[in-house]
């Protein structure tokens, strides 16, 4: 796991030279080594995804099912301009995206999880979100509002912990994901894998 001190050395001396790490905008490196922590905060963008629930009764992947739960039009975006708010009332889930654009290098991972200020007033991210060797882009992020009141969410807010850590083995090549390069939430694709429809079509016989 990365401390601050070296996540601001590699920042400032853009290191490794053909490889390097990238967080754009940059935060203040100065306070970023001093802090003397194991983490970077990253700050909510101002795009965020609502899933329409009037499309879709279930989300059902099985074999059976023919709602189209890929489909982008099960989706629709908001763009809260800095200074203005959206919303997250209870029992709500909202995807959101990082203000901040990602570049990690080939030998270095990391994972995003709530900050534990937010967590505890009921702001939770609803899952860990990782991040492979070589991704470059904004990451979605999963909000949900466990709590009992409204919660104003600003574009530019610190809203979740990025940890950075050493990849065992050097990738040679870059993130090539469906989420890699995104500046937009996004709602990747989901289906049975091979394992799941091949159980499925046994119990159909």
């Amino acid at each position: 796991m990365l401390k601050t001190d070296t996540i601001a050395s590699l920042l400032k001396e853009g290191l490794p030279k053909n490889d390097p790490l990238i967080v754009a905008p940059q935060p203040n490196l100065t306070e970023l080594a001093e802090s003397g922590a194991a983490s970077l905060d990253l700050r909510l963008g101002c795009w965020f995804g609502v899933l329409r629930n009037a499309r879709v009764c279930t989300l059902d992947i099985g074999p059976y099912d023919t709602t189209d739960l890929n489909s982008e039009s099960m989706m629709k975006m908001h763009y809260v301009r800095f200074g203005d708010k959206f919303i997250l009332h209870p029992r709500s889930f909202v995807l959101g995206i990082t203000m901040e654009w990602i570049r990690l290098p080939r030998n270095k991972a990391g994972y995003v999880t709530s900050r534990s200020s937010w967590g505890r007033r009921g702001l939770i991210i609803a899952t860990a979100t990782g991040v492979h060797p070589g991704f470059s882009g904004c990451l979605t992020l999963e909000l949900a509002n466990a709590g009992e009141v409204p919660i104003a969410l600003y574009p530019s807010m610190a809203i979740c912990q990025f940890f950075i850590h050493h990849a065992e083995t050097v990738s040679d090549c870059l993130d090539r994901s469906v989420l890699a390069g995104r500046r937009m939430p996004y709602l990747n694709p989901i289906s049975l894998d091979e394992t799941a429809r091949k159980i499925a079509s046994l119990q159909a016989e």
